[in-house]
């Protein structure tokens, strides 16, 4: 049975970064297995509303964009934050006159919309979809899970995911470094290959070295373990010039060393370490961060 799942994302307002966004819902949606048409839906309104966070929130100058998205049976929500001036907190009655293209596709492709204050004196545009699995007569996505739910009177299917905890990034790193979280860590299979991709785009790797950051992405999905959270894969990218650095955690004392042996593949020796170029383990009040560096020397 799929579980809800939410993803949090912490970037700064780049347009560059809309991209990672459509991508994490891509990702999203093979794991929730809702249709290509609820996808399309979806990537473009929340990609109008980082649009605006682009635009119009700092007036030209950087600052935070968050997306949290968050996947329960037969309903997709879409949390976009900015700590700027954002989108104006209210969407007119058509009668009013007209209104900016960006929140007329946003208000044509919601069930629901709301605008709040999100503290600081930034907006919260959230969104919410209908989303049902591909095919709910045979699937296993979210939409199967509500449907089965319902049958046998349980409703444990239906309840949200734990919130996250927010990522704070400070502003001096906030232009090249990216904050993910993906809880249950499985949702991260077709999410974190994708998004890694585009950032080691972004570092200018050769395309062996991109698919080499893929491979590394499933080796972190796939075994990572239990953080002191709870069941999810939470970490930070750092991009720079032909480098990618991965600091993976909080992680409980001796998980990071953990996750780099259960990576061995019998002849080949610990994926991780033959991925990575450098790798160590630093640590912070009781919890570990597995940091790994990827670099692309051609």
């Amino acid at each position: 049975m799929t579980e809800p799942a939410k993803v949090l994302l912490h970037m700064c307002n780049g347009p560059e970064n809309v991209t990672l966004v459509r991508e994490a819902l891509t990702g999203l949606s093979e794991y929730g297995q809702f249709a290509g048409a609820e996808l399309n839906d979806i990537r473009t309104a929340v990609t109008e509303a980082c649009n605006n966070v682009v635009v119009h929130a700092y007036e030209g100058g950087e600052g935070p964009l968050e997306v949290e998205i968050g996947l329960m049976p037969g309903t997709t929500e879409v949390v976009v934050r900015d700590e700027g001036g954002g989108i104006q907190p209210r969407i007119r009655a058509l009668e009013e006159g007209p209104l900016g293209i960006g929140l007329a596709v946003i208000q044509a492709l919601v069930r629901s919309v709301e605008f709040r204050d999100s503290g600081g004196g930034g907006t919260e545009v959230r969104m919410r979809f209908d989303t049902q699995a591909a095919d709910s007569a045979g699937a296993d996505g979210a939409g199967a899970d509500a449907a089965r739910a319902d049958r046998e009177g349980d409703h444990s299917a239906r309840r949200p995911a734990a919130p996250l905890e927010r990522w704070g990034i400070s502003s001096r790193e906030l232009s090249r470094t990216i904050g993910i979280t993906i809880a249950p860590a499985s949702a991260g299979r077709g999410i974190l290959p994708r998004v890694l991709s585009v950032l080691a785009a972004r570092a200018n790797f050769s395309t062996d070295r991109i698919c080499d950051v893929q491979l590394l992405a499933d080796a972190l999905t796939a075994r990572a373990p239990q953080s002191p959270a709870g069941d999810l894969i939470s970490l930070t990218v750092t991009v720079g010039r032909r480098t990618l650095q991965l600091t993976l955690g909080p992680l409980a004392a001796g998980n990071a060393r953990v996750l780099v042996e259960q990576s061995e593949v019998e002849g080949l020796g610990s994926v991780i370490e033959k991925l990575s170029d450098e790798q160590r383990v630093s640590s912070d009040s009781g919890a570990e961060h597995l940091v790994l560096r990827m670099l692309d020397r051609h």
